[in-house]
């Protein structure tokens, strides 16, 4: 299984932070399963830092690198995923967490997250 990881697990993937369950870090470790971040999740990491709503320990442009290190591969934005938030229910209003399931219906991945409204779409999730 491939997984899309949402922002708060990548980004407490590269930190070490504790708040990353052990279930999340084991398949995020994982070698046999592709990882993505969405280039979504990028977006809302910039925005919150420019709103100041979210402070990360690194420079903002570090995440990429942290990207390629960790192997994880960048999952950019196509029609299809814009497409396919019209068929999800308003489970949620945020822009962002909508995507975040879009991507992963639309591309066959399983999210890693612990935000418990993508447990509402048709979409595995794991934490």
């Amino acid at each position: 299984m491939d997984y899309l990881l949402d922002k708060h697990a990548f980004l407490w993937f590269i930190n070490g932070d504790q708040n990353l369950s052990d279930k999340a870090r084991k398949l995020i470790e994982d070698p046999t399963a592709a990882k993505f971040v969405s280039i979504v999740s990028f977006w809302e990491i910039a925005i919150k830092i420019n709103i100041g709503k979210l402070n990360i320990a690194l420079p903002f442009s570090e995440l990429k690198r942290q990207l390629e290190r960790n192997g994880f591969e960048l999952l950019p934005l196509a029609i299809e995923h814009t497409s396919r938030v019209l068929s999800l229910e308003l489970h949620h209003r945020d822009p962002f967490d909508r995507m975040i399931p879009s991507q992963a219906i639309t591309e066959g991945l399983a999210i890693i997250s612990r935000d418990e409204h993508f447990t509402n779409y048709p979409v595995k999730t794991f934490w």
